[in-house]
Order: C-alpha cells, then structure tokens, then sequence
C-alpha cells in the first residue's frame, strides 16, 4: 500500500477552525480540540439566532406600535383591524418608526384607521 501524507490537509482543516475561533475567549481560540467544539456551538446559535432575530424585530414593532396607539386610545389589535377595513397597508416596522420619528403622521393613519370604525 502506498504511503498517504495527509500533514497539509490536517493543518488547512485546523487553521480553518482555528480562524473562525478568533476572538474567543481563552483557549477556546487557541487549542484547536475547545476551539473546534466552541465554533461548532457559536454556528448553531448564530443559525437559530438568524431565525429569532426576525421574531425579536417583529415584537419589538408591535409593541411599540402598541404603546403609541394607546395614546390615541386604541388598542393595538382593533388598529390593526381597523387598517386592514380601510385598506391602509402599510407593515409593522413602517408603522413603528412613524410612531418614532413622525408622530404627526402617525396620527393621522391613526385619525383614517378610527374612522373605519362605524
């Protein structure tokens, strides 16, 4: 049997990891064995977390949408209905900014939305 040296591909492999490892902490960026396990971790978070981000981001509108509405004495889920009967489609992430940076205009979709009402 012929004789396999496999040195540059082993040491390709490890310096991979070991990249992906910079910045961690200790020898969880040094050692390639912790470092492997901690990459292999810091991937799954970072694949789950890519899913959960656009959940945080949608509650995180809502409530603010939430707490600007109130003001107008509405509840969040009857402005929401009352929107979707005057056909005002604008989404969650417009409205929460609105709701920041122009109250103004967000009255006033709140003003059109209230006279759906009837």
């Amino acid at each position: 049997m012929t004789r396999v040296k496999r040195g540059n591909v082993a040491r390709k492999r490890r310096k991979k990891i070991l990249k992906l490892a910079k910045g961690f902490r200790g020898s969880h960026s040094t050692l390639f064995r912790t470092a492997n396990q901690q990459v292999m971790k810091a991937l799954r978070h970072a694949y789950r977390d890519r899913k959960k981000r656009k959940r945080d981001f949608r509650r995180l509108w809502i409530t603010r949408i939430n707490a600007a509405i109130r003001q107008h004495g509405m509840s969040y889920s009857k402005f929401m209905g009352y929107l979707k009967k005057s056909n005002i489609e604008i989404n969650r992430k417009m409205l929460a900014q609105m709701a920041i940076l122009d109250p103004d205009g967000f009255s006033k979709v709140a003003e059109i939305a209230s006279q759906a009402k009837g």
